[in-house]
């Protein structure tokens, strides 16, 4: 297995990746801060409403952007977003009412929900061993994890020198580096050549061909179980240290960096584990580990018993989100694949927008205790929905039919273009023709030749 770290390519996307997590842990920051001048007491419901426009625009863009990624140079895509979300964010310094932060917000959103998955389908393309991709998985996994510790750190130190506006301008600076970073890069070209005309019909393909894949309906299962847990951990986490435990606002930090610090150890694990078993194993691992540890929270009520347990969630996330970029991206062809990492992107938030607000709910309402062991009840039942639409007997190649058709749409000559022509055609190429009946075996993935899942 090839270190991740040694392809040029990856080494300086990696770069790119954690330089902008970096930036948006100090807007973050930001943006609480800003709240707090703009609104006063009502800071926090405020900085509410701003991460549920944040995960609206998740949710309504990144289908939009993933599924038209094909339509464009995905590098000059990257481009044209790191420096619009940089202007973006720069401009939040400039706002004087909280209505311009929700526009800004919103758009600064919208545009990370067009980056991030276009940038996820990319690795696969520069790290094509599995192996090392599921390494890459692992980086990028610690990445994030150590954004969420590092950052808070370093808009304290920052803060210490400057006003907070100036952390929405090194957030832009940040993206500006990110911009740079990918622009040194050199990336494959990916051909697209089985993607539906419309502009709505591309916005579409993904989440349905998304949602007619077993494994990631399957996967998809186990993400409501994850936006569970993560919904007690962050929601939670300030309830159950300051309000039952009686602590203070170090108490909260540690406690969250418990989590990380179990999500970091369990992602470095991940590429060994899966050369012994398969993602479906691990991530249903992952999810009954997490249970116990709900269950404790109904029966310990101290500070080192949270620890514990918030460790243990950690692992039980990572081993569940570090191998979904493998699962998605076996499930995909080439050219498709920002359709389907904005699929993943799209869904899985729309889990955590549902349980965010019900899990802060059901802890004011029926109590931590009673809360957690509602988690532990979605985490089993979510599992096991997953297991049941995920068959351990998953395949990559899969016999199957082609029913007799005749269509139009650019294509090159493969398994399913095997005509002649009068005149020469190059590569690529479209007029109308015809498929014959047919049964064979290759790798199955839903595209514009596979609309269904063979049964």
């Amino acid at each position: 297995m090839q270190n991740p770290l040694t392809i040029p390519a990856f080494r300086t996307l990696f770069l790119a990746q954690v330089v902008a997590l970096v930036g948006s842990g100090l807007a973050t920051v930001g943006l609480a801060l800003l709240a707090d001048e703009l609104s006063g007491e009502n800071a926090g419901f405020i900085l509410g409403q701003i991460l549920a426009v944040k995960m609206v625009a998740y949710v309504l863009v990144a289908p939009i952007v993933g599924g038209n990624a094909h339509r464009f140079s995905r590098k000059k895509m990257l481009l044209v977003l790191d420096v619009t979300r940089a202007l973006c964010v720069i401009g939040i310094i400039f706002v004087d009412a909280v209505w311009q932060v929700f526009a800004l917000v919103f758009l600064l959103s919208a545009l990370s929900a067009g980056f991030k998955p276009v940038f996820q389908a990319t690795i696969p393309e520069v790290v094509t061993d599995e192996d090392s991709y599921t390494k890459a998985l692992s980086y990028s996994r610690v990445a994030y994890d150590l954004e969420s510790l590092v950052s808070p750190a370093l808009a304290g130190i920052a803060l210490l020198f400057m006003s907070f506006d100036l952390l929405f301008v090194t957030n832009g600076l940040a993206f500006l580096a990110s911009a740079i970073l990918v622009a040194s890069t050199r990336l494959p070209v990916i051909e697209h050549m089985n993607a539906p005309d419309s502009v709505w019909a591309d916005t579409r393909f993904g989440v349905m061909a998304y949602l007619k894949t077993p494994r990631l309906r399957g996967l998809l299962c186990l993400y409501l179980g994850v936006a569970a847990l993560s919904a007690m951990v962050v929601v939670n986490t300030v309830v159950i240290v300051r309000g039952e435990i009686q602590l203070g606002a170090t108490a909260v930090a540690i406690a969250l960096a418990a989590s990380g610090a179990g999500s970091m150890i369990a992602a470095l694990t991940v590429s060994w584990i899966l050369r012994r078993i398969s993602e479906r194993t691990l991530m249903a691992l992952g999810a009954i580990l997490c249970v116990p540890a709900m269950f404790s929270l109904s029966v310990t009520g101290d500070f080192q018993g949270l620890m514990v347990a918030w460790f243990v969630v950690g692992m039980g996330l990572s081993l569940i989100q570090t191998p979904t970029g493998r699962v998605v991206n076996r499930s995909a062809a080439a050219e498709d694949r920002p359709a389907y990492f904005a699929a993943q992107f799209t869904l899985s938030h729309a889990c955590w927008m549902l349980f965010y607000p019900l899990v802060g709910y059901c802890g004011i309402a029926w109590g931590i205790e009673a809360t957690a062991l509602l988690v532990a009840a979605v985490v089993v039942v979510t599992t096991a929905g997953g297991l049941l639409m995920w068959r351990s007997n998953d395949p990559a190649e899969l016999y199957h039919t082609h029913e007799p058709m005749e269509h139009e749409h650019p294509h090159g000559h493969d398994s399913h273009h095997e005509h002649q022509h009068q005149e020469g055609s190059g590569s690529e190429h479209s007029h109308e023709h015809r498929h014959e009946a047919v049964l064979h075996k290759h790798a199955f993935v839903i595209d514009q030749h596979h609309p269904h899942w063979p049964v």
